[in-house]
């Protein structure tokens, strides 16, 4: 009873201590969140104008954005002068991208659904067929205009699952926007699952883009991870290794190349870091790259690791997989159980210019995507605007008494919200949200933008054993006006997170 009581003197003797910096912090909060939602309450709209590209031609800013039928009724174009994209109709696969005078940076070597398509990864509970036997194309039956201006245009591909249907059994709606002055495309899928249906598995969900193997050479990931690559035809005459994916290069195009492993996954990064990937062309000097802004419909937190860019060159988003998990990330779905979720959107930037250039151009329009989110301009009910969402705000402490018997600043502490569950439960979660932040040296945190819903709070310091989750749930409301929730918490070594004082 003694310690006990010297602990709790201990915390109430830190809030002594604290409270005016804990006061400061939750005022300053309090006019940020006050000024924001007085903004958005006295505009009539809360659109953002997004920047279209450092890259864009000021001779095209005129240029409405169309929507064009070219007598194929296979095929639709949306075009608003800088990039013009081609696809199948009603599948909803991109066939073409037109910039830059090249007609098409995606590969015309390649059947017209084998350059850019969704896929999922699916299988019926107990079934023994390998991976790549699982994998099917997510097509589409219907073909609508959500929206069309000036401005902006978003068209849709659909598909209604059937019980007659022998393929995966979903609702698909796949969305793509192009703005005016836009160097680039969004996209984005709605993926639904109703009450009572088949049971299945759905190990990855995913986004291709293959692009001109004649043009794109250059690969790069992050500002220490880019080279040029080898090319397809070299990993076909190279020797396969203990798995498919490692080959060993022995004739390759480039003899520098000679003796080495080429591995999709060496090229993999963690969900945190993995904002802006693609390919360069030389001739013309031409940028593909892939942009997600956004975390939250991704999958096991934000340290899961997956896969970018490879050899191809080939342009991934991943937003569910089990690579580096395995089947202990939760992708199973039992009894019928519904789901839904909207996967994206991504951005799929173009650039031009000096090749010494496009990765630093590319990356400071990341940042602006990412400055940009939630977007204003998606015309989806099931994509909440900034007005719609919530934010908390806290300050995580830390007890651990191999370190120091005080009270410590969690400081760096990564701090997040995810579906409820047990401690650590985010690391296997496939199907809600999450977001996530780093706390600050002294443990104050602010995560925004967080979709209404029902979440743990879950936290882990780096150097610190243990994991942590915060005993009561933390429920973001619908509003007009933006909301936000406050905690503190005590966190103690391989324990509960608590609230301050208890």
């Amino acid at each position: 009873m003694e310690k006990r009581a010297g602990r709790q003197y201990r915390c109430s003797a830190w809030r002594r201590r604290n409270l005016p910096i804990l006061f400061l912090f939750f005022f300053f909060f309090f006019l940020v969140f006050s000024g924001a939602a007085s903004a958005a309450g006295n505009g009539k709209t809360h659109a953002r104008r997004i920047n279209p590209g450092r890259n864009s031609s000021r001779s095209n800013s005129g240029f409405g954005v169309q929507l064009v039928r070219r007598g194929d009724p296979q095929r639709v174009t949306i075009d608003n002068g800088i990039v013009a994209v081609t696809f199948s109709s009603p599948d909803g696969d991109v066939i073409g991208i037109k910039y830059k005078g090249i007609d098409n940076v995606l590969e015309t070597l390649n059947d017209d659904d084998n350059r850019g398509y969704w896929d999922v990864v699916w299988s019926k509970p107990g079934d023994q067929r390998g991976p790549f036997d699982k994998v099917i194309r997510l097509r589409a039956t219907d073909f609508r205009v959500v929206m069309q201006d000036d401005e902006q245009i978003e068209v849709s591909f659909t598909k209604k699952w059937e019980p007659s249907d022998a393929t995966v059994p979903l609702n698909i709606d796949k969305r793509y926007i192009l703005r005016r002055g836009s160097s680039g495309i969004y996209m984005y899928a709605v993926l639904e699952r109703l009450e009572g249906w088949p049971d299945v598995d759905m190990d990855q969900i995913r986004v291709v883009f293959k692009l001109q193997q004649k043009l794109f050479h250059f690969m790069a990931i992050s500002d220490d991870r880019q080279r040029v690559m080898p090319l397809a035809k070299d990993r076909i005459t190279g020797r396969p290794l203990a798995y498919p994916e490692a080959v060993l290069l022995t004739h390759p195009s480039n003899p520098e190349f000679r003796g080495e492993v080429d591995d999709k996954y060496q090229y993999s990064c963690e969900d945190k870091d993995n904002k802006v990937h693609g390919w360069i062309s030389e001739e013309p000097a031409v940028g593909f790259w892939m942009i997600t802004p956004s975390d939250e419909f991704r999958v096991g937190g934000p340290i899961k690791q997956d896969l970018t860019s490879h050899v191809g060159p080939i342009v991934l988003n991943m937003f569910t997989s089990t690579h580096y998990t395995g089947k202990d990330l939760n992708t199973a779905y039992r009894n019928g159980e519904p789901w839904k979720k909207v996967l994206g959107p991504v951005f799929v930037y173009l650039n031009s210019g000096d090749t010494s250039t496009l990765w630093r151009d590319a990356k400071e329009q990341m940042h602006t995507e990412v400055k940009s989110w939630p977007y204003e301009f998606v015309n989806s009910e099931d994509y909440p605007a900034a007005h719609q969402r919530g934010s908390v705000v806290g300050q995580l402490i830390l007890r651990d008494r191999y370190i120091n018997e005080r009270l410590m600043y969690a400081g760096s502490a990564y701090v997040g919200l995810a579906i409820p569950g047990d401690v650590g439960s985010w690391q296997r979660d496939a199907k809600g949200y999450q977001f996530w932040t780093q706390a600050d040296r002294k443990g104050r945190f602010f995560i925004d933008n967080i979709r209404v819903g029902t979440y743990n709070l879950y936290a882990w310091v780096p150097g610190i054993m243990g994991d942590y989750k915060y005993s009561v749930n933390i429920t973001i409301q619908p509003g007009k006006d933006r909301r936000w929730t406050w905690v503190c918490l005590c966190m103690i070594h391989q324990g509960m997170a608590q609230l301050c004082g208890k």
